[in-house]
Parts: C-alpha cells; sequence; structure tokens
C-alpha cells in the first residue's frame, strides 16, 4: 500500500525580467502534482491579470491586518508595494501530497527557509546583464527611467543568488525548463518520501519467505 508524503515547499527568486514567471507558469502546467501559490499584493492589477490568478489584490489596510494576524508565510516589499503568501493555503496543501512552488524575491526565500527548514529554493540568473535589459525594454510596459531602476535593483537582488539549494540560467528557455523538473524528479525520489510512498513495496520485498 502507497502512503501520501507530504509535498515539498520550493521557492523561485529571480531578478524582473530574467523569466521566472514564464518558467514557473509552465513548470505548474506540465505537473499536475505542484500548485503555485496565489501571492496576495497590494500592487494595482495591470492589463490581462486576473483576481486569485495572477494574484490576490488587496488594499494596503487589509493587508495590514492580515499580516497582524499571523497570516503569512512570508512577506516582502518590491517597489513599494507588499507581497505576501497564505500560510494556511500553503501548508494545506503540502499536507494534502501536493509540492508547492512559491514565486518570491530573495527576501521571501530567505524568511520561507527560516520558518520550513524543508523548503528548497532556486535562483533563476539571466545569461547577461545586456540580455536582462533587452527582456526589460522588450515588455513594452515601462520607461527608461523605470527599467534603468530596475536594472540597478536587479543587481542588488542577484547578489543573494548563493543563498539558494539550485541555481538555473535562463537562457534557453526549454533548457531552463527541464533544469527546473529535474530538480522537482530528483527531489521526489529521496529516500524519506519514497519510504513513505513505496511503505507497502518494501515490505514486501523485505518480509520473510
Amino acid at each position: 500500500m502507497n502512503t501520501t508524503a507530504p509535498g515539498t515547499l520550493y521557492t523561485v527568486s529571480a531578478p524582473s525580467g530574467a523569466g521566472k514567471t514564464s518558467l514557473v507558469a509552465a513548470l505548474v502546467g506540465q505537473d499536475p502534482d505542484l500548485l503555485a501559490s496565489v501571492s496576495h499584493t497590494t500592487r494595482a492589477r495591470r492589463p490581462g491579470e486576473v483576481e486569485g490568478v495572477n494574484y490576490h489584490f488587496t488594499s494596503r489596510e487589509q493587508f495590514e491586518q492580515m499580516l497582524g494576524r499571523g497570516d503569512f508565510l512570508e512577506h516582502a516589499t518590491v517597489f513599494g508595494n507588499l507581497y505576501g503568501t497564505s500560510r494556511s493555503w500553503v501548508m494545506e496543501t503540502l499536507a494534502g501530497g501536493k509540492d508547492v512552488i512559491l514565486e518570491i524575491d530573495w527576501q521571501g526565500a530567505r524568511q520561507v527557509r527560516e520558518r520550513i527548514r524543508a523548503a528548497q529554493s532556486i535562483y533563476i540568473l539571466p545569461p547577461s546583464r545586456d540580455t536582462l535589459e533587452s527582456r526589460l525594454q522588450g515588455r513594452k510596459q515601462d520607461g527608461a527611467e523605470v527599467i534603468g531602476e530596475r536594472m540597478r535593483q536587479a543587481v542588488s537582488e542577484m547578489s543573494h543568488w548563493d543563498e539558494s539549494d539550485y541555481v538555473v540560467v535562463n537562457d534557453r528557455f526549454e533548457v531552463a525548463l527541464a533544469d527546473l523538473q529535474a530538480i522537482l524528479r530528483a527531489n521526489r525520489l529521496r529516500r524519506p518520501a519514497q519510504g513513505m510512498r513505496l511503505s507497502g513495496l518494501i515490505r514486501g520485498l523485505l518480509s520473510a519467505t
């Protein structure tokens, strides 16, 4: 008899423009046992974004009330906006045997590691600074001044790459996606999780004949 093992919590961090969101969306779309946490944010909704899909959009007052109640597993301020991850949703999902992936900055990833020791952290780097700037410009969402500020923030963000358990370079999208899939697969094959999933098989293999 197989037994459900608790899921693994993953954090994925990257500078703006490194392709984190696209990679996580592709990873989740191909893996039925992986769910992406939908963060709460005080940031204004952008065109095309859907409540409860991209983010839970909340007022600053609502966010601060949730923070005061201890509702967040982690929270951070990014470009003046507040972001936070629901503690209860993450813990319930992990207990149900599903893996959870969080798109958060290095501050949030550090908080998660402090609170959930078994969490696995992944950092995504661009292949070069020129490529990163080109990707930011290609969004056609921000002017030169905002892009310049994002590049300065990116350098600060990337200085924390070595706090992660895994590092992936997003040069070719399909290669970076395969690297992320390999990380998940390897972790699912670790002995403690397999010991729970395959408990019946192992008992049968080791039983006296």
